[in-house]
Formats: C-alpha cells, structure tokens, sequence
C-alpha cells in the first residue's frame, strides 16, 4: 500500500523542482524530504526522480505518478468534506419516531427546519402506533412516558411536557358551557374511545377513571383523535383526550379540563448515546424543547 503522505511529498518536490524548495513549502527539513521520497521509490520499486544540473526532474514513470495521482488527491479531498458534513449533521439520514398526536402537532415544522438548515440530510420519520419487529433503533423518539419507557439502555432521556386531558363534547350536550368538568360526572356518558396503541395515553386515562371509582363504557372504538372528535360532532357520545391532540375542533363540539383528578401524560424524548452530539440531533433537541415550551405557555395562558 503507497503512503499518501510520501506521494503528497513527492509531488511537491516535482511541482518545486528541489528538495529545498519542497521542504520551505511543506514546513521540513531537506533531510525528512529526502526520507519520504527515497522511501517511495522503495514502496513503488521505481525510479521517480533523477538529477539534471542542479535540480531535480520526474523519469518518466515519476511524471505519469504525479499526474495521475492528483484524482487521489482530489478524492481525499472530498472524503475530508464529507466527513466534516458528517461530523456537522449536514448528511446522513436522522431517524425520529413519534405518537400521532405529537406528529400532528411537533413534526412538521420541526422537520420544516430541519430540512432548511441541513438540506442533504435525510429524515427518516417513523409513527409509533406502526413500528414493526425488528426495526431498527430510532436516533430521536417522542414518548409518552410508561413503566416501560423511564430507563432505556443506550438513550438518554428529557422530559417535554406535562400534557392534561380534555373532555370534548357537543355543544348540545349539558357540560358544554362548563369552565371544568369532575371527571366523575362522565361516568354514565358515552364514551367514544380514541387510542389505537392500548398504550400509556390510554393507561393515564383509564387508571384516572379508577380513580374517581368507574370504568368508562366506550360504544364506540376508534383508533385516533381526530375520528374520535368527529363522531362526537355527530353527537355519538364524548371523548377524553390529551390537549396536544385537541387541534382544530369542529364546530359542533367544545373541549372542556378536565379535574379531580385530571389525568395528565408526560411526555419525553429519548435520544440515541452515540449520535447526542450530533448537530442536527442537538438542533432537533431544541426544537422539540421550543414546541414545548410552546405548549406549556398556551396552556397558562388558557388555564
């Protein structure tokens, strides 16, 4: 295997014509130039340079070396580009794996973002309710936190947010121009079910009702907030849902805290230990952060 380095010393001397003045441009001493030189010849079992009158001159199986390995040169040269495009976060693919109602409401300006400030780089968004055996680990993962989520070997984790439930119900319904409702007084609604995962956001929910001393009856199951809502615009029954999922309500139905006892999601996001200092990670962070933030103002403002 040829030293590139030693092939980077050769073609100085060829482009300068000496020893010496290789050695001014390179920072060495005419000795250590000789060295790498003389070295060369020996790896390639070539004669590159040879003396005529008092400087130095390529053979012609020098020439050729030097011409043709400036593409070598200028491979290095991209390789040394795209590492510090790696290094920065500006290629590569970002995995990021998200429930629905944090997609809905996070993703797509963060994604937005991403894409401007790291426009080579690949984003890989994957919905929990759909992952599949065997994939492979996400880099950035919105949860809600569970029993199974609080200690996840090789990720490190930061909460987000506390996120309180909502119910929402028709305006025609009774509870509609209430400030709150006891989550009590459901007990003999029906219910529309909402959550497709039988995950934690169902498990707050339900060890709430417990709480309060019922089970909620559920007529009708759908697998997602927005559904959810418009069967209750339809006067069906009411949902109970987190208030990142409220969005946009219909019309025909308001959304109404939810207290004694209010059940309440926390939410995270676990990043990857091996990528936590990649920029475009680090940049995903603080956008997530900022939703948040985001979230947590509006809800004192409202509250």
């Amino acid at each position: 295997m040829i030293d590139v380095h030693r092939l980077r010393v050769f073609r100085a001397v060829v482009a300068d014509g000496s020893i010496a003045g290789a050695a001014s441009g390179l920072g060495y001493t005419s000795s250590a130039i000789s060295q790498h030189v003389t070295a060369l010849q020996r790896e390639t079992g070539l004669t590159l340079l040879e003396r005529r009158g008092r400087g130095l001159v390529p053979t012609e199986a020098g020439r050729i070396l030097a011409e043709r390995s400036a593409v070598v040169f200028e491979r290095l040269a991209d390789v040394e580009a795209l590492i510090g495009d790696l290094r920065h976060g500006r290629v590569g693919t970002l995995s990021v794996s998200y429930f629905s109602s944090a997609g809905a409401a996070w993703i797509p300006p963060i994604v937005a973002a991403l894409t401007r400030e790291f426009p080579k780089l690949r984003l890989d968004l994957r919905l929990i309710e759909l992952r599949t055996e065997g994939a492979d680990p996400p880099d950035v993962e919105i949860v809600v936190d569970g029993p199974e989520s609080s200690d996840v070997t090789g990720y490190r984790t930061y909460p987000l947010l506390s996120d309180p439930y909502f119910a929402v119900v028709p305006r025609t319904n009774p509870l509609a121009g209430r400030a709150s409702v006891e989550l009590g007084e459901l007990r003999d609604e029906a219910w529309v079910d909402n959550d497709v995962a039988r995950g934690p956001c169902r498990q707050v929910l339900l060890d709430a009702c417990a709480a309060a001393g019922f089970t909620p009856s559920f007529g009708v199951e759908t697998q997602d907030y927005p559904t959810a809502i418009r069967f209750v615009a339809e006067g069906v029954g009411i949902t109970v849902l987190a208030e990142l999922g409220l969005g946009t309500l219909p019309d025909a139905v308001v959304a109404i805290p939810v207290t004694d006892p209010t059940p309440t999601r926390r939410i995270s996001v676990r990043v990857r230990e091996v990528v936590a200092d990649n920029p475009a990670v680090v940049r995903a962070l603080e956008l997530l952060r900022a939703r948040a933030d985001v979230g947590r103002s509006e809800a004192v403002s409202s509250g």
